[in-house]
């Protein structure tokens, strides 16, 4: 499998799993131009995709959804109930995920997940072709019991971390976006990732790739030094996804 990290971060999200030839996008918080202008640059483009999931209706997981829907529209949308609700209207949308039921696009068998976040229904995704299992894991106050099982056994585990609780808690935020923020529904801090890489480390997993940090309460630096002292002494490659430079990885899946 092939994943490509398209953008990560407040500012917008977006990417791109595939394999054999089946490719699915997975948020499309872009715009349709910057969409393109990020899938160019990783070799391959819009018309290429078999299907979108998204995780949630947050314009900065949805932003360029609808221009895509417009210029693409034999390509289905897959949402929950809920946040289809929120995005009603979307031409295209109406594909509906529940939680823990597989979907299968091509090669690839897409599993949502729930998590904790303050949307309507969102999910995270644990994306299947063969053995090889990828998970994507972001906007979530908490990684609840059901989450840190379907992520387990991953080769590849893409997942936020985005913030310091210190740097949090000191930074320029009012009062009420920090509670949300550092709250059960808001998002994981470093530790609370962290503390999520280590219970879902095994010695099959490859590669963990550190998502949507916040450009004000954390740095790609602090993170990456987290996450190699969690990891010491394995051979699990280390990468701290961006907002402005696409990120592709490799995940084999334990093929020879």
């Amino acid at each position: 499998m092939r994943v490509h990290v398209l953008a990560s971060g407040s500012g917008g999200n977006a990417a791109v799993i595939e394999a054999d030839g089946t490719r699915i996008l997975i948020d499309c918080g872009l715009s349709y131009r910057q969409l393109g202008q990020r899938m160019g640059a990783v070799g391959i483009s819009a018309a290429d995709v078999d299907a979108a999931f998204i995780t949630h209706e947050h314009d900065d997981h949805v932003r360029g959804l609808a221009v895509f829907a417009r210029r693409h529209p034999t390509v289905p949308i897959y949402a929950t109930a809920g946040t289809g609700i929120r995005l009603a209207g979307i031409a295209g949308l109406g594909e509906v995920l529940v939680s823990g039921v597989a979907v299968h696009i091509g090669v690839l068998a897409v599993i949502p997940v729930s998590t904790a976040h303050d949307a309507r229904e969102p999910v995270a995704f644990v994306c299947e072709h063969g053995a090889c299992r990828v998970g994507l894991l972001t906007d979530t106050g908490i990684i609840t019991s059901l989450l840190a099982e379907r992520i387990a056994g991953c080769h590849a585990l893409l997942i936020e971390f985005n913030h310091d609780a210190d740097m949090l808690r000191l930074g320029p935020y009012p009062w009420t976006l920090k509670q949300r923020i550092a709250g059960r529904t808001g998002h994981l801090s470093n530790q609370q990732a962290t503390l999520g890489v280590e219970a879902a480390a095994h010695d099959r997993l490859e590669v963990v790739v550190a998502m949507h940090l916040s450009r004000e309460n954390n740095t790609p630096a602090m993170v990456a030094r987290e996450l190699r002292q969690v990891l010491a002494g394995s051979a699990v490659r280390v990468e701290v996804a961006d907002q402005f430079q696409p990120l592709s990885i490799d995940v084999r899946g334990g093929a020879v």
